[in-house]
């Protein structure tokens, strides 16, 4: 399945002979079976009409919206959803309670850990040369993991306070391996202030869209989390579900400017916002895409068993609601 990036002005989408037709000043220049089309993101003004989302929607394809020039979400379209009332109904209940919230935060947070402790290692081995700032953040995320291993969940409020040390620990480690001149010391947002902090961001945002995809693909409510309780306007569930893939991201990052796949040169300076490029939008895409594969594959499994989980213990819950319907009437 093909993810469509749409980044160029000016060009209008259209729905013809089963396909997505792109076309540029008039003329036609390239066209996409609908049925091989998963994700459209389009970051460039763009037009096309109700009927092409109509036909997207159908298909199962999503559409991300990016504001042009800070890459940040604006909208998500989704398409039919889910029919299996009883999965939300579950997931609705254990959204409020602590003997299953607690552990499920807890794994998802030693699941972050494991990954960022990864991250370091190899980094490690790759770089010795920063060896100091490598051992003391890989010794610090291990006594976290190693308090949390011990005894039961703690409460949330403690897990994001244990989350937010090893946080601090592991991106003073990273900065490390980042050239000076990359301006990165540390994580910054709305906006980001450095090349590094706009790939990154970019980045979770699509990995996010991801996770909505595949909660809503399986049925689950993608507003409905468990360690990231829920809140308005944030889909907390598919907040839960990236972060033991945000270290994946963090190490894609690395490379790309490790092995000048992006550079300097690439990123501008917006009133104190830095913007990626043109260019830079065009070599980051691709290898994105290449990335991607293996973390959809892990949201498609996760989610899917989580929505087998829910769907065990709605199906009573709705059976026991539709008692109570039939007893009113």
């Amino acid at each position: 399945m093909a993810t469509l990036y749409i980044d160029r002005p000016e060009l209008e989408l259209r729905h013809e002979s089963n396909a997505l037709i792109i076309y540029e000043a008039g003329q036609r220049r390239s066209a996409v079976p609908t049925k091989l089309i998963e994700r459209v993101i389009i970051q460039r003004a763009t037009r096309l009409d109700t009927g092409l989302l109509l036909k997207l929607a159908e298909a199962g394809a999503s559409v991300l919206l990016l504001s042009p020039r800070h890459s940040r979400r604006v909208a998500i379209l989704l398409g039919a959803a889910h029919n299996e009332a009883a999965i939300r109904l579950a997931q609705a209940q254990r959204v409020s309670q602590p003997q299953y919230v607690q552990p499920f935060a807890r794994e998802l947070v030693l699941g972050k850990l494991h990954r960022q402790i990864h991250v370091l290692e190899h980094a490690l081995s790759e770089r010795p040369d920063a060896r100091k700032d490598l051992f003391d953040g890989l010794q610090s995320l291990r006594d976290i993991q190693s308090r949390l291993q011990q005894g039961e969940a703690p409460a949330l409020s403690v897990l994001r306070g244990h989350e937010g040390a090893a946080a601090r620990s592991y991106f003073q480690a990273y900065a490390a391996l980042l050239p000076p001149a990359l301006g990165f010391a540390g994580r910054n947002r709305r906006p980001p202030r450095d090349p590094v902090n706009a790939c990154l961001s970019l980045a979770y945002t699509l990995l996010h869209f991801d996770a909505v995809r595949a909660a809503h693909a399986a049925g689950l409510d993608p507003l409905l989390g468990f360690y990231h309780q829920p809140a308005f306007g944030r889909e907390s569930l598919a907040s839960d579900l990236i972060e033991p893939l945000r270290p994946h991201a963090d190490a894609w990052v690395w490379r790309q400017f490790r092995e000048r796949n992006l550079r300097a040169e690439h990123f501008s300076d917006d009133k104190g916002a830095c913007l990626l490029s043109k260019t830079g939008r065009e070599r980051f895409y691709p290898s994105w895409e290449q990335h991607a594969r293996a973390h959809r594959r892990w949201l498609r499994t996760q989610t899917g068993v989580l929505a087998r989980q829910l769907r065990t213990e709605g199906l009573p819950l709705l059976a026991d609601a539709e008692d109570d319907l039939i007893d009113d009437v």
